[in-house]
């Protein structure tokens, strides 16, 4: 408190030696002391109407002397009771310290704060919490109106911010209990409490007074048997605290102080006051009652020698030097709420300047007495609440339309030493010019932590309910418990989250697909059964294996086609069994390679036709053999149908109707080429869309339909007493016919991309390769190693041998 009382006397000398601003006048000031009670709140805002000496309600006959104005603080309580009385006679009132609640328009008209607005500070604080990411944290406040106002504030803040409160406790309020050790036991439970707490930040909104507490109660508790983690804590002051000794607390140490960081309001460094604090001694020959009580507690001494005697205690010479104090009894250079006095004086020294300026254009300059000027407060308040200047730091001062500072914050950081001395350290700032996203900046890297965080080597505290959730995970609200509580759910197959304590997890874009670690999105490759792959390669290998095969099967039947097994159930139709057999191995070539619109209508259609076109042959083959064993008997009329015509009409109808659904599948809906993003999360599968599913499964379908009946015809003509008789070698094909598809059916639905293709592929090769092995390798067995088996008199032996 002395320190604010040397601010107010350097301003006052430093006015009074300047003559542009006052000419002719001299100010002056007198100290009231409110010892934080109500009742001498009030009297002393009483004694300033008075003559002084005599305290008599609205009696005055001392002008001379009447104050003009009233600088408050640093309580906010102190105010409330002094605006009562002040504002009743329109005196104007600048507050510095700490901001009360203003509930009467006519107590806002006469008041000025040397504060910022203090919804900045909330919202400064907020950002800070979560430029640091502190989520969970407690709150330590002033039991009183001030504290009660905080509290409303700063909730709905911590909601919209994403912060929770672990705890809200009250310094104890010595209005609550006349008894010290009640009062003493309620302050270290509080203190306890909070301590145990496992939130590493606490906000502190308190005033100067609150200070000496939070000393004392750490210095009572830090002997006691508190676990490890809670004996650091990181408090996070508003404005409204400053630091203040108590002679009685002058040796306890400052470590719950260490790594601190508090709000205060933006300063500049005053030239000439550090010399000035320097020359300040007290006047053994004077009465300076401020100053002598000042200097025997901070020095431990006494003017008194008599008295010091009895207590073998040091006597005041005067000449003690302030510099060598910690600065936990007196700082040198001027503090927050120091600078707030100081400029304070300034603004009511230029205010009237301002009111003599207009006043003299008017009047004559020996007429601008005190009782003159008492009559025109109101004005002079006008002209305090509309002040604009700088200060001799080359700040400049000025109220807004709510009587608050225009200026911005410093963040302080505290750092102690064992000798009881502080360093504070400025580490960041509030520019109210900013916008409220940005409004404050932070020096990390200036900032010293609390030593318990700086022994593990930990640049930054953390404060949190629970662990972080890593990426690949998000967070799941714990029932019963805080939002900021919460356990951390991996992502689901498909999403990831790719920031810590995220919400929710997320898609990724449709072209890409999250890595193992769902952490980030990767993107797809783009994948179709290729010619130069090891699968591509295999299939179309062995389609041109099987299609020489053919060619070299339908050669040899070219060559031998007058042999009586190659004439024997109808020449013809083993020729264009052949040929589609070799078709159907070369359209499998348009299944692999990447898809285009003309390869994607060919597919499916010319693998339904020539399959179709195989399958009749076999079926007329199958119908031809039946046919002919019951010509045999007498008086059968079956002769007439047979011949090459009832093959070529049999093969033309089962043909034309699969060529007819393939047109109408074209017309309707046609393949198309597509990529198919969804089936497998890495890739993005380029195929042929079939257009309309119902269209391709009619064509497997009809397909099916051919063989099943072919087969049926087969099985039961398989033991008809004939020479060469093809029915059991085509019951053999039918079978692995119908086994393959029926098989691909589930394989080609459970198969995704290349492979679902490949499936395809196979099923058209192994059934061709059925239909030619099974069929033609009997007879090529007999025209290349049995010759001998191959003639017509062989024929009819074996024919007369048939039972």
């Amino acid at each position: 408190m002395y320190q604010h009382i040397l601010a107010l006397e350097f301003a006052i000398m430093e006015i009074n030696r300047v003559i542009s601003i006052l000419p002719n006048h001299t100010l002056g000031f007198h100290i009231y002391n409110a010892y934080f009670d109500p009742s001498w709140t009030y009297r002393a805002s009483l004694e300033l109407f008075f003559t002084k000496g005599q305290f008599i309600p609205n009696y005055s006959c001392d002008s001379q002397n009447r104050p003009i104005a009233v600088i408050g603080g640093p309580s906010s309580d102190i105010y409330l009771y002094m605006g009562n009385i002040l504002s009743l006679y329109k005196m104007p009132q600048i507050l510095y310290g700490s901001a009360p609640e203003i509930s009467t328009k006519e107590q806002t008209a006469f008041y000025q704060q040397m504060l910022p607005n203090m919804d900045s500070q909330y919202k400064g604080i907020f950002q800070l919490l979560l430029y640091f990411t502190w989520t969970w944290v407690g709150m330590l406040l002033v039991d009183n109106e001030s504290g009660e106002t905080f509290l409303h504030r700063v909730l709905p803040m911590a909601t919209h911010s994403g912060i929770c409160f672990d705890f809200i406790a009250r310094f104890p309020n010595p209005v609550h209990s006349n008894i010290l050790k009640k009062m003493i036991e309620i302050g270290l439970n509080m203190y306890r409490f909070v301590m145990k707490s496992n939130v590493t930040v606490v906000v502190v909104h308190g005033e100067s007074g609150n200070m000496i507490t939070l000393r004392f109660l750490s210095s009572k508790l830090k002997d006691n048997d508190l676990p490890l983690w809670t004996k650091g804590k990181v408090w996070i002051m508003t404005i409204q605290m400053d630091f203040t000794s108590n002679p009685f607390h002058r040796n306890k140490d400052l470590v719950f102080l260490h790594g601190a960081l508090s709000f205060s309001i933006h300063s500049e460094k005053i030239l000439g006051f550090h010399q000035f604090v320097q020359m300040r001694h007290p006047n053994l020959e004077k009465e300076d009652t401020f100053i002598k009580l000042f200097w025997e507690n901070a020095f431990e001494c006494s003017f008194h020698p008599s008295v010091m005697k009895k207590a073998n205690g040091a006597t005041c010479t005067g000449k003690e030097k302030l510099e060598v104090l910690p600065t936990s009894v007196f700082e040198m250079e001027m503090s927050g709420h120091s600078y707030s006095v100081y400029n304070a004086i300034y603004v009511v020294a230029h205010a009237l300047h301002d009111f003599y300026s207009s006043i003299m254009k008017y009047r004559e300059g020996r007429q601008i007495k005190g009782k003159l000027l008492n009559q025109h407060l109101c004005k002079l308040n006008y002209m305090i609440r509309r002040i604009s200047f700088n200060n001799s730091a080359g700040q400049k001062i000025g109220f807004n339309e709510n009587g608050e500072l225009e200026t911005g914050f410093d963040i302080i950081n505290w750092i102690t030493f064992e000798n009881l001395s502080f360093k504070k350290v400025q580490v960041g700032g509030i520019d109210l010019k900013d916008s409220n996203e940005n409004m404050v900046t932070i020096y990390e890297d200036d900032i010293v932590w609390p030593s318990r965080f700086n022994q593990y080597g930990q640049t930054r505290p953390l404060s949190l309910c629970n662990g972080k959730c890593d990426s690949g995970y998000s967070k799941i609200k714990i029932e019963g418990k805080l939002f900021c509580c919460y356990d951390c759910l991996q992502c689901p197959e498909g999403k990831i989250s790719n920031r810590e304590d995220m919400d929710e997890c997320f898609q990724c874009p449709e072209d890409q697909h999250p890595n193992e670690e769902q952490v980030l999105c990767l993107p797809k490759v783009t994948t179709f059964l290729n010619y130069k792959e090891t699968l591509g390669t295999v299939m179309a290998t062995s389609s041109l294996f099987f299609s020489l095969i053919t060619v070299g099967v339908l050669w040899i039947f070219i060559k031998h086609q007058d042999t009586p097994i190659v004439r024997a159930n109808n020449r013809n139709l083993t020729y264009v069994l052949l040929v589609a057999l070799l078709l159907s191995f070369l359209c499998t070539l348009l299944f692999i390679g990447k898809p285009h619109k003309v390869t994607c209508l060919l597919r499916q259609t010319a693998f339904g036709i020539i399959f179709s076109v195989a399958i009749s042959c076999v079926l007329a083959k199958t119908i031809i053999v039946v046919l002919a064993f019951m010509a045999t008997k007498p008086g059968s009329k079956m002769t007439k149908w047979l011949g090459k015509r009832l093959g070529t009409f049999l093969v033309s109808c089962c043909s034309f109707i699969q060529i007819k659904i393939c047109i109408i599948w074209l017309i309707i809906s046609p393949p198309f080429p597509d990529a198919d993003i969804k089936s497998i999360a890495e890739e993005i599968i380029l195929e042929c869309n079939e257009g309309s599913a119902f269209m391709f499964y009619c064509v497997l379908g009809y397909m099916g339909f051919l063989a099943i009946v072919s087969f049926t015809l087969a099985f039961l003509a398989r033991k008809l007493p004939d020479a060469f008789n093809e029915a059991k070698f085509i019951t053999f094909s039918m079978l692995v016919f119908c086994c393959v598809w029926l098989s691909f059916v589930p394989a080609y639905l459970s198969s995704k991309g290349k492979y679902m293709v490949a499936v395809e592929i196979f099923s058209i090769i192994a059934s061709s390769a059925g239909l030619l092995l099974c069929i033609f390798s009997p007879k090529l067995y007999i025209i290349m190693l049995r010759p001998d088996l191959n003639k017509k008199d062989q024929l009819k032996r074996e024919k007369n041998r048939v039972p």
